[in-house]
């Protein structure tokens, strides 16, 4: 194994400045070996952090970033500049429990200035710190990486306008990869339009850019100009020496610039390059010799994502009316096949949140049955667009929202724990989470075929893997009703979802201690089955509700609301996550850090039960 102890000992980035240009590209090299071998070992996102080693090198050459700050958009490309500014040590650590984050975070380093997580933020960030240090008189640079993905998204384009009318001192770095997670949706690139793609030789080399500006890059140029911000390039963002001299000039000029640097996703690792899929965004470990990926999960098991869009597929075979919409997630959607059968009939929006949102709503008119499938993090971007243009208009569609619980090593920006808080106050929506991979498919048949009339269906699902078997009839599940998982007579536990599993293995755990638990299904997270709900409190037992989700205006809180409202005395023990943001681990780990964990669980019901 490779000797890293020079990149071990790195403390603060300063000790670039005293290095050739050839010392640059051997520190490159080094650390595109370093970030192989690590991640082959941890897993992250491999791809996006190979095509910016030698672009985030030369901006810590050029600029002080003990004064001067630097803002990445998305932040999942940071991990060159962890390692300049003495992380590299942790890298064993990354995305772990208590470990490196994935993302910038300020706790983690001073040369972290702002965290970032979700795209197209940066910009706007990269202003406000622009209009504050002109307040104060300051003269630091203001510095922001964004990449032709994340351009895509509304936010970006705003901070943009805003940008070039203010003509603030500050620099945009363009990362142009002609890549999101998978190939990107841009208009400023023409769709299908070879000449421009092929910006790589068959050794996935950049070409001769001044070519390609010839043919199409001046219509980039103009878009920028033409908000009165500098443009400069495309330059080759692989090429250290190019990028120092283009940075110390745009360094002098005193209005908003763009850097446009041409990079290649995945750099130095050849199966990653050639992925035009987003295979290798983010990933978990790997085998450094094949490529091959190193996978935890069972041989029959797959992504719940793959139940959910393989079940669309199966019923669109027969409906030509369904259509899909994902915000650049064709990939982290499953997707894929969907799109290679259907390709008329799914929609990929960009990174563009708000867009797809009243998109598929309006698709909704005309009899057509659109899902519109979004992590539940991303979901919180089009909240406005789900009430105002959606609900209000009580419009009938499907919202397929995938990750939900926590995000595991992508921490608190990842986290889809807000949802329910924030769907369910909002009428003319109803929120389901089936318990397996069967319930699923049956909910979701009854989603577009039995409960058409019923407006807006968010059907939650989480992240992980799941055993699937196609079924072959589906089942009809009446609108809003739960199910009796098991019969008990000294306790009732309220969950939904994989916190199903919970429940069981607490009640196992509690029949040892001759406590008699009922479990209830609640896949209906609203409409609360009443009919339900009035038995269980007419019994006078303690009432357990969990979730994988916030307490604050959650499942658990509709049971407390239904209880007041119907003057209920039973004694209810809400579990869910507490008004408190959660850092990046393993779902064990951040369930027993927000008490969601068995034990801590039994402890408070032992206690409930004794007082009772």
């Amino acid at each position: 194994m490779k000797n890293f102890d020079y990149l071990y000992n790195i403390v603060e980035p300063s000790f670039l400045k005293n290095l050739s240009i050839e010392d640059l590209y051997s520190l490159s090299e080094n650390i595109r070996e370093f970030l192989i071998h690590s991640l082959s070992s941890t897993g992250g996102h491999v791809s996006s952090n190979l095509g910016v080693i030698e672009l985030t090198i030369a901006l810590h050459y050029v600029f002080n970033m003990n004064e001067d700050k630097l803002i990445f958009d998305v932040g999942h490309q940071c991990y060159t500049h962890k390692i300049l500014t003495g992380r590299a040590k942790f890298f064993k650590t990354l995305r772990k429990f208590n470990g490196l984050s994935g993302f910038p975070r300020k706790d983690e380093s001073k040369y972290d200035i702002w965290e970032t997580g979700h795209s197209s933020t940066s910009l706007s960030a990269c202003l406000g710190m622009a209009v504050e240090r002109d307040f104060r008189n300051g003269n630091e640079n203001i510095l922001t990486i964004i990449g032709d993905g994340a351009l895509t998204g509304g936010m970006a384009l705003e901070a943009l306008n805003n940008i070039g009318y203010e003509q603030r001192k500050l620099i945009i770095i363009l990362n142009d990869n002609q890549m999101s997670i998978s190939k990107n949706i841009c208009a400023l690139r023409p769709k299908n339009d070879e000449k421009f793609l092929n910006i790589y030789d068959s050794s996935n080399q950049i070409t001769n850019l001044k070519n390609i500006n010839l043919y199409h890059y001046k219509i980039t140029k103009n878009f920028f100009e033409n908000l009165n911000i500098h443009y400069t390039g495309p330059i080759d963002g692989h090429n250290i020496k190019d990028l120092i001299n283009n940075l110390n000039e745009i360094k002098q000029i005193n209005r908003p610039c763009i850097l446009h640097v041409i990079t290649k996703k995945g750099k130095g690792l050849k199966i990653a390059e050639n992925d035009n899929t987003g295979s290798w965004h983010g990933i978990g470990p790997f085998n450094t010799s094949t490529g091959l990926k190193i996978k935890n999960k069972k041989v029959n098991e797959r992504a719940w994502g793959s139940v959910i869009s393989e079940t669309i597929e199966r019923l669109a075979e027969k409906d030509k009316k369904i259509v899909c919409i994902t915000p650049a997630m064709t990939k982290g959607s499953k997707l894929e096949f969907f799109k290679n059968k259907f390709p008329d009939r799914i929609f990929d929006v960009g990174i563009a949140e708000q867009h797809g949102a009243t998109f598929s709503g309006a698709l909704s008119l005309s009899n057509l049955k659109p899902i519109f499938f979004i992590y539940s993090t991303f979901l919180q971007r089009a909240y406005d667009q789900i009430i105002h243009d959606i609900a209000r208009q009580n419009l009938n569609m499907v919202l397929a929202i995938d990750k939900c619980g926590f995000a595991t090593g992508d921490g608190d920006t990842h986290h889809g724990i807000y949802d329910i808080s924030f769907l369910r106050p909002i009428p003319n929506i109803s929120i389901v989470m089936p318990k397996d991979q069967i319930e699923a498919q049956n909910l979701l048949y009854n989603s577009l075929y039995n409960y058409s009339d019923k407006g807006l269906i968010a059907f939650r699902y989480p992240r992980g893997y799941t055993e699937l078997t196609h079924v072959k009839n589906f089942e009809n599940i009446e609108f809003g009703t739960w199910s009796v998982e098991k019969e008990g007579t000294d306790l009732i536990i309220l969950t939904f979802g994989t916190m199903l599993e919970t429940a069981h293995e607490i009640s196992e755990k509690l029949s040892y201690r001759n406590i008699s638990v009922k479990i209830i299904n609640a896949r209906f997270i609203k409409p609360l089955d009443e009919k339900i709900l009035h038995e269980v409190f007419k019994s006078n037992l303690p009432i357990i509700t969990i979730e994988e989700s916030c307490k604050i205006g959650g499942f658990g809180t509709s049971i407390c609301e239904f209880a007041i409202k119907h003057k209920y005395k039973n004694d209810i023990e809400v579990f869910g996550i507490e008004d408190s943001f959660f850092h990046h681990g393993d779902t064990a780990n951040l369930r027993k850090l927000s008490n969601l964990d068995c034990e801590s669980i039994i402890n408070k019901i032992q206690s409930l039960i004794s007082i009772c």
